[in-house]
């Protein structure tokens, strides 16, 4: 769980504050756990909304794509099956992304939701799902090829 926090908040102060919080709501609302999937992935769930919250109440933009570059977009599946990056550098670039790239990222690869989940937690349009996760493929590309560390196999 703290690693989810983690990826979603960026920071290891805020990340810590925020789990401790979700703790908190997940043992005090632990009635609404209804044993339909496991007790790890109800939790998780609290964690990842506790996550997105907080991040709204900031009111920190999560610079979502243009409308009108939503209708171009289309997602492509690329073949990663040699990568050889340090993990260190990865994460890096990761944190580098724009607010709503990263969280978007974060959500469907780390996460494991799909774009229409996302939407929903997010309150956006899945397009904007699908943009935003686009767009933080092409500037992690971005990032790791400035640092030297262009490995990643094009398509």
């Amino acid at each position: 769980m703290y690693n989810v926090c983690m990826r979603l908040m960026k920071r290891e102060e805020d990340a810590q504050d925020v789990l401790q919080e979700a703790f908190v709501d997940a043992f005090t609302k632990l009635y609404t756990f209804r044993f339909d999937a496991s007790f790890g992935s109800w939790l998780k769930k609290v964690v990842i909304n506790k996550c997105i919250n907080t991040l709204q109440k900031r009111k920190v933009p999560l610079l979502f794509a243009d409308e009108a570059k939503l209708d171009r977009w289309h997602e492509e599946e690329e073949d990663f099956s040699y990568v050889e990056l340090e993990v260190k550098h990865v994460r890096h670039a990761i944190d580098k992304l724009p607010e709503g790239c990263r969280v978007v990222l974060n959500l469907y690869l780390f996460e494991g939701y799909d774009h229409g989940e996302i939407a929903q937690i997010l309150a956006i349009t899945e397009s904007t799902s699908k943009a935003q996760y686009s767009k933080a493929k092409k500037k992690l590309r971005e990032f790791i090829q400035q640092q030297k560390l262009s490995v990643w196999k094009t398509n």
